[in-house]
């Protein structure tokens, strides 16, 4: 089992690195569902917490989860649309755990017009996932994961679907508190395209890790996403993260993603500014069986964004 896991994520590695894309379709797979992740700048795959919403980022982080853990996720995105999620997370023996998720974005109501600038009614967009999650603990340290899903989008009259999977693999070591993961994201593609162009799915290939300071509330977290995109330059592919962990119940964290910063730069009379994009802070309460965390964070220049997750488990 550990050999073939391992030997599947540095293949894909390997064959999806050189790849550059251009344009991507599901992008709403992109945006972080779990509001810790989202606080430590909205790409994290190494903190080991007890939280089922962890599963969209690193499928290997299931193992660290409560059996029969259920997670409702919503987050408030661009006026007029919204996103929200779930999952359910069981355990299977002494080592392997699954579990199942759906992903939802609703973008609402938007004008149709037609090549004149003529208004000719309303349509509607929205974007569904649904996944099935399977984690290993392949040693006392390591863990391994995978996630499969179908995809489907709906703009107007047109639709399409895909399949694809995430991979993942973590070490952690509760003594020295370091972690370190590695992710292949959204490996797949479409089935069914909106018209006759077949478009590719928002791969990302990403590497992490995470070190509480020991004896300290300190935790800080570093993250190289987008390794198969080489458009960039290196800093622009790092993002970075801090907890304080005041408590076993009680945390606040701050975060920022440097990519996100530089896409969402608009030019202004003296320069160019994200307007605070990149940023994000957020915090959590985790008791024994009821977790509630929240973050904010900018993903478009026009509007902030609010992630709450509740996780229960039964």
């Amino acid at each position: 089992m550990k050999r073939v896991v391992w030997t599947a994520v540095l293949t894909l590695f390997v064959l999806a690195t050189p790849a550059q894309e251009s344009r991507t379709v599901y992008n709403f797979l992109r945006l972080p569902v779990s509001a810790h992740v989202a606080a430590l700048g909205g790409d994290n795959i190494t903190i080991s917490d007890d939280d089922p919403s962890l599963v969209f980022h690193n499928p290997a982080l299931i193992n660290n989860v409560s059996d029969r853990s259920l997670g409702l996720n919503m987050m408030t995105y661009m006026e007029g649309s919204v996103t929200a999620s779930a999952s359910y997370l069981r355990a299977a023996g002494e080592r392997a755990s699954w579990g199942v998720a759906g992903q939802f974005m609703d973008y609402g109501t938007i004008k149709e017009a037609n090549a004149y600038g003529e208004q000719t009614g309303d349509f509607h967009a929205k974007d569904i996932s649904i996944s099935g999650t399977f984690g290993y603990a392949l040693t006392n340290n390591i863990s391994g994961g995978i996630t499969a899903k179908v995809v489907t989008s709906y703009i107007g009259q047109y639709n399409s679907l895909a399949t694809a999977v995430n991979l993942g693999l973590n070490y952690f070591d509760p003594e020295s508190q370091w972690s370190v993961s590695a992710v292949a994201r959204n490996l797949g593609g479409q089935l069914k395209a909106y018209e006759d162009d077949f478009e590719p799915m928002p791969l990302d290939l990403q590497v992490g890790v995470s070190k509480r300071l020991v004896g300290s509330p300190l935790r800080f977290s570093a993250s190289l996403v987008r390794l198969n995109d080489w458009q960039y330059g290196l800093g622009k592919h790092i993002v970075v993260g801090a907890d304080i962990l005041l408590s076993e119940q009680f945390y606040a964290a701050v975060g920022y993603n440097a990519l996100r910063a530089s896409e969402m730069k608009i030019s202004e009379d003296e320069g160019s500014s994200a307007h605070g994009a990149g940023l994000s802070i957020g915090a959590g309460l985790n008791l024994n069986r009821l977790k509630l965390n929240v973050a904010y964070a900018k993903y478009h220049v026009s509007a902030s964004s609010l992630l709450v997750n509740v996780g229960y488990s039964l």
